[in-house]
């Protein structure tokens, strides 16, 4: 298995990890907002299909060690940003999907949880995306978010967010091609 995503079509990016278990804790990282802030961002997910979710974004808060300056490409989106969707499939504590309505995009993020022994895997999912460059921009993105929360569920600190993200991104453009 590689922590490296993969382009499953030109909309659709995978994401794999095996995480320390139990399912029920994981399952609490993905879907409280007080525990998913520490790893992606803050915000409600509302059990069930149609519930509403919100997205309340800030990557600076993410890095306990030194970062650099927010690149450029993503000036307008430091500090706080928020966005929301709603819960299209709802399976606790195995599967929760929801819409990610961003600026004038509306994409889709799966999340399945598998128990395997004491630990459990991971497997994100994120569709329609309709850019090269979204692509790229995600799967950084992804990458980084999903090394925060082995971080956090390891109970090791976090590193620096912007430094990684954007490494990672670079290294998905030359793996992808776009």
């Amino acid at each position: 298995m590689s922590e490296y995503g993969e382009l499953l079509d030109e909309s659709t990016v995978r994401f794999e990890r095996v995480l320390p278990g139990p399912i029920e804790r994981v399952w609490e990282y993905i879907v409280e907002s007080d525990k998913r802030r520490k790893w992606l961002c803050a915000g409600d997910i509302g059990a069930g299909a149609g519930a509403h979710v919100d997205m309340n974004f800030h990557n600076e808060t993410l890095s306990t060690t030194d970062d650099i300056e927010v690149p450029e490409k993503y000036r307008k989106y430091a500090g706080e940003m928020s966005f929301t969707g709603a819960v299209t499939r709802w399976d606790p504590p195995h599967v929760v999907s929801h819409t990610w309505e961003f600026e004038d995009e509306s994409s889709e993020v799966c999340y399945e949880l598998e128990e395997v022994g004491d630990k459990v895997r991971l497997v994100l999912t994120h569709r329609r995306l309709e850019t090269g460059d979204k692509i790229l921009s995600v799967s950084g993105g992804w990458h980084t978010h999903l090394d925060i929360l082995v971080d956090v569920l390891e109970g090791h600190e976090p590193g620096a967010f912007w430094k990684k993200q954007t490494a990672l991104e670079a290294e998905y453009t030359a793996r992808l091609g776009l």
